[in-house]
């Protein structure tokens, strides 16, 4: 079942990148069959960034997709409980941390590490808590800011398995599969940075 998800989601992208989308469980009768329940085979933790539409890059639907964003993927306890309740209340097989290249929540990150002066207002909230996601990258020799956006994609990944003891045991029960992927603006395509449980010889097969 995890590994079907992820299938499902990877030739999702594929058709995207393809410009052969299908815009499956797009029509009036997808709508009113979801107007009593909902059955997502995946929960997704992205970016609020305008470029990356989830649902549209992975080509699926209503009702397919548990969809929580935040600038710059920013781990919090409200943040944990969405996904938590996609996972253990919507049984969801499937998390997705989903970072993209050139990222501005990563951008003004990077930019405070160098200069010490952070942004105004509540945005400072969320540089500081990448902050630390820059200075490893930096430690591993990852400069770039694409190269910060997979290390933040990784790290979101690593700190939502320390934190989380519900998606953790989900895990280890062979329930769900966490991936953490990095998508190109320019192309479309995603590749796979981090995996917690699954097959990983199936994850590696569909990494675009």
């Amino acid at each position: 079942m995890p590994n079907q998800a992820w299938n499902r989601l990877l030739e999702g992208n594929q058709r995207f990148v393809g410009d052969v989308p299908r815009h499956p469980n797009q029509d009036t009768a997808r709508r009113e069959s979801l107007s009593d329940n909902q059955t997502p085979f995946v929960t997704l933790f992205g970016c609020s960034d305008s470029r990356v539409a989830a649902e549209m890059i992975f080509d699926v639907g209503l009702g397919d997709m548990f969809v929580v964003r935040n600038a710059g993927q920013v781990v919090d306890p409200v943040t944990l409980g969405s996904l938590e309740y996609g996972v253990e209340l919507l049984g969801t097989p499937l998390l997705v941390v989903l970072g993209h290249d050139s990222c501005g929540a990563v951008t003004a990150a990077h930019n405070a590490y160098d200069s010490g002066e952070t942004p105004p207002g509540f945005i400072s909230d969320v540089v500081s808590r990448i902050l630390p996601t820059v200075a490893r990258a930096r430690k591993n020799n990852r400069t770039t800011i694409n190269e910060t956006v997979a290390q933040n994609t990784m790290d979101t990944v690593d700190k939502i398995m320390q934190l989380s003891t519900i998606i953790k045991t989900a895990v280890d029960d062979g329930r769900l599969i966490i991936v953490g992927l990095t998508y190109q603006l320019h192309d479309g395509r995603t590749t796979v940075v981090a995996q917690y449980g699954g097959d990983e010889a199936a994850v590696s097969t569909y990494a675009s």
